[in-house]
């Protein structure tokens, strides 16, 4: 069911990069509708959002009234709330903490320079039909950075709002709310929202859209695609910890990658023998099997070299390090989204409520760029201001550098203010 690389015999590196490769490039799923969709809505606004709703969702209610949003969060369940709440709490605690302090720079001439951080105006959040936590992960870290105005787009299932989803939007204080889905929905957040960044993930045409709107507008910075998990575990490593780690992340979707690294071949044999029981007892046992059949791999290595090279060529979402020596291998991990340090700390706790934030790079992403933080939510705007003296003492050199790139306008510009 899972595949096997065994780096003991040899250093196959080049195999193994071509099967990341291969779920990284991934299916070529058609989704040339996507420009016909952004290019409808950005000439005939709602009127083309409502008829995609229709056509795809069934969907004819674009923005749902007070009353509907009321209704939907008083038929939820209050042990659903009690959890929203504490993750809430520990998210924001956790958020709180990163915020980022100006920059000021004087320089002996009594010239200025500052690095000043200023939250967007305006942004849009798309969270797939039931992912409360998605919204947490995103809206929150916006609220501390004091964005002005949020506008979440939530796609309808069967015609309903999702109640979790909706009582986490009156937590954030999110009053712009439109019950849309799919390309059309970021359309809307780009075109007649007018936001001025789109955060979230989504399907393959989601994933597109946010990539055409760009440069209309901002969307984050790394790949929020497919889940993935790698795990290092060792002999004292619990096996049901492994498993269940590799199979929660490979339950998210087909696409989904749950890697094992280990030194211990009894450990891989025991964990290729018990995966497979595990998800035949699964509710999502079909995605789970599908997933780790396409995606899933179990890597037996000879050191701790080979176990960092891995990590950082495979540059996964999530990482585990059950093995007793985990400490002496970070300073050598530099490639990946966040870690799960030790037996007690599975990364699926941190999709909810540890309070770090799972919207992370996956596909690769992670070798250039970091999870969702604060910085995230800001522009940060350089501002300088010259003294009489300053400009005169530093401004000899700007001319000179002026006049080398035949720039001399730039000269005199600079000359005016002696």
């Amino acid at each position: 069911m899972i595949k096997f690389f065994n780096f003991k015999k040899t250093n196959n590196f080049k195999a193994l990069e071509k099967f990341l490769e291969k779920r990284r490039i991934g299916k070529n799923v058609d989704t040339s509708i996507v420009t016909k969709i952004l290019n409808d809505v950005k000439k005939n606004k709602n009127r083309a959002v409502l008829k995609y709703e229709k056509k795809f969702s069934n969907n004819k209610i674009l923005n749902p009234t007070k009353a509907e949003i009321t209704k939907s969060i008083k038929s939820l369940d209050p042990k659903v709330k009690k959890a929203i709440d504490i993750a809430f709490d520990r998210i924001y605690k956790f958020h709180n903490l990163q915020k980022n302090k100006n920059i000021k720079y004087i320089d002996r001439y009594k010239n200025k320079i500052e690095h000043v951080y200023v939250p967007l105006n305006s942004i849009g959040i798309y969270v797939p039909a039931n992912l409360p936590s998605t919204l947490m992960m995103n809206a929150i870290p916006a609220k501390i950075s004091q964005v002005k105005n949020i506008v979440l787009a939530n796609p309808r299932y069967n015609g309903k709002l999702n109640a979790a989803v909706m009582y986490v939007a009156k937590k954030c204080k999110i009053n712009h709310i439109i019950s849309v889905g799919g390309a059309q929905a970021i359309g809307s957040l780009a075109y007649i929202q007018k936001v001025d960044k789109i955060f979230g993930p989504g399907s393959d045409y989601v994933a597109r859209a946010k990539r055409e709107v760009f440069g209309d507008v901002g969307i984050e910075g790394m790949i929020a695609g497919p889940s993935e998990i790698t795990v290092v575990a060792d002999n004292i490593s619990d096996t049901n910890k492994v498993i269940t780690s590799m199979a929660a992340q490979s339950e998210h979707g087909i696409n989904s990658q749950s890697i094992l690294i280990s030194k211990n071949i009894k450990l891989i044999n025991s964990v290729k023998k018990k995966i497979k029981i595990l998800v035949n007892n699964v509710p999502r046992s079909k995605i789970v099997k599908r997933s780790l059949k396409k995606n899933g791999l179990l890597i037996l290595v000879k050191d701790k070299q080979q176990i960092t090279k891995i990590i950082n060529m495979i540059s996964p979402e999530h990482l585990e390090l059950l093995s007793k020596d985990y400490r002496n291998l970070l300073d050598k991990i530099y490639n990946v989204g966040s870690i799960g340090l030790g037996q007690y700390s599975p990364v699926a706790a941190s999709d909810y409520n540890v309070g770090t934030n799972h919207t992370l790079g996956t596909l690769g992403s992670a070798k250039f760029a970091s999870g969702l933080n604060l910085s995230d939510f800001y522009k940060k705007i350089s501002r300088f201001t010259l003294s009489k003296k300053g400009i005169e003492v530093i401004g000899k050199q700007a001319i000179t550098l002026a006049e080398y790139e035949n720039l001399h306008v730039h000269a005199l510009s600079i000359k005016s203010r002696f």
